[in-house]
């Protein structure tokens, strides 16, 4: 969810300057990040994901080329996408293949005092056989080198383009054994790059793998695209966009490209975020006067009005049981972080520390919030304990935005600014691993991570 925009649009509200609403010295900043993005280079759609700080240390694990039998080339080679991203997690420590004193390609044919002597603690080996008809079968083996067992295992039978998808999953399968938490290689990332300058500039509303690869574009325009946000069910991304020279909010299917327009209100339409239910959209709109939350029922097309006050709430977001939303008010004199019941009532503050804390976003199990906190240091990305009452700075940088987390809840995506230009980074949920995703050229902003049961 995007709080430059809707600290741009707030900005031609008529109350702007009362009492309780947002610092315009935290306007100015975001206005200023903005016109970053929109005169920006074109982007290129290739992404590389960095690891700038791992954990200390990392598990070491072998991730042997899997054996080819009839298949004489591959586009994509399972190894490869394993250990890149088994490395890219910062959780684990691939041992070099250039020290590799074997190959196997099945339990049978594993030296295991090869590895031990690499000081490997664990080993994938694998093998891809051609089936005809375009048809691949891919095993793969996950092996305990000190044991000398095997932990998991399993064969997938693919179509030949499916292959960068099975080795995602192979992935979540390691990662899960040896780590006890799912993994999310195999998910996909949503966010926005600008092309060009004016008046040639183009808005994308992309969508790729959670590495970065194959990057799809799901929406065009020469207008401002803002706020992506992903269903539940993975297959719809609700958005906002100028295309008709004010601020909407749509809703479209990322397969089909079924699009629907769900509010157009005078005034301000902005920050969608879905239900845990997939049947309703939390918004803030400023058709009544003054901008507040929202509920649309995408059933039904109903709305009901859910905050009123005289400061801007904004930014909602639903915990994941459904029964509240968080979400960024100026009503204390500054952006705090605020709670209400989806079915009416008060709003209690939740955030205290520092100075500006905004845009939440719930973790997976509603035990905390990842959201944007100043505390003296800039704005940067922060994690509210819901236990301890309390935010924690992650992120040394100064200018960070739109973070949200992983399903699995382990990383949190968001975007920042480095050399000049918007890229986008992630960090564990306790700032011990870190990463950058960088874009060769351009500026790419408002990330937004898909669930896991997203269409196959």
């Amino acid at each position: 969810m995007s709080l430059i925009l809707n600290l741009i649009l707030m900005n031609k509200v008529e109350n702007m300057t009362s009492p309780g609403h947002l610092k315009s010295k935290s306007f100015f900043f975001f206005v200023a990040t903005v016109l970053v993005f929109l005169i920006s280079r074109p982007a290129s759609a290739v992404l590389t994901i960095e690891v700038n700080k791992g954990v200390d240390a990392g598990i070491p694990i072998a991730i042997v080329p899997f054996g080819l039998e009839g298949v004489s080339d591959l586009p994509h080679l399972p190894a490869d996408i394993v250990e890149s991203d088994l490395n890219s997690s910062g959780k684990f420590d691939p041992v070099s293949r250039e020290t590799f004193l074997s190959q196997p390609t099945d339990l049978g044919s594993i030296q295991y005092k090869d590895w031990r002597l690499l000081k490997a603690e664990a080993l994938v080996v694998g093998k891809i056989i051609n089936l005809g008809n375009g048809q691949l079968e891919v095993r793969f083996r996950l092996v305990d080198v000190f044991r000398e067992r095997q932990l998991t295992g399993q064969k997938f039978v693919i179509p030949e383009n499916r292959i960068r998808k099975v080795s995602h999953q192979i992935s979540d399968i390691i990662y899960q054994q040896l780590t006890g938490k799912r993994g999310a290689f195999d998910t996909k990332i949503a966010y926005i790059t600008a092309q060009g300058k004016d008046p040639k500039r183009k808005f994308l509303l992309q969508v790729a793998d959670a590495d970065g690869f194959g990057p799809r574009t799901v929406l065009q325009s020469n207008e401002p695209i803002l706020s992506p946000a992903w269903s539940p069910d993975g297959n719809w991304l609700a958005y906002v966009s100028f295309e008709k020279k004010s601020s909407n909010v749509y809703i479209q299917n990322v397969w089909s490209g079924e699009r629907q327009l769900v509010s157009e209100y005078p005034g301000i339409n902005s920050a969608p975020a879905w239900s845990p239910d997939g049947r309703s959209l939390a918004l803030t709109l400023s058709k009544d006067g003054n901008p507040d939350i929202y509920v649309y029922n995408v059933d039904n097309n109903s709305l009901r009005r859910l905050t009123r006050h005289t400061a801007i709430d904004t930014e909602p977001d639903w915990a994941p049981d459904g029964r509240t939303i968080a979400f960024t008010s100026g009503r204390s004199g500054a952006p705090q972080i605020y709670r209400i019941p989806v079915a009416g009532g008060n709003a209690q503050r939740v955030t205290f520390d520092g100075k500006y804390n905004a845009g939440p976003s719930h973790s997976p199990d509603g035990k905390s919030l990842v959201l944007i906190t100043d505390q003296g240091n800039g704005f940067r990305v922060g994690i509210y304990s819901q236990e301890e009452r309390s935010v924690r700075e992650l992120t040394d940088t100064r200018q960070d935005e739109s973070p949200t987390f992983a399903p699995n809840g382990e990383m949190i995506i968001y975007a920042t600014q480095k050399g000049g230009r918007s890229i986008l980074a992630a960090v564990s949920t306790d700032g011990s691993v870190q990463q950058t995703l960088r874009f060769q050229q351009g500026s790419v902003r408002e990330p937004a991570w898909s669930p896991f049961n997203r269409k196959l």
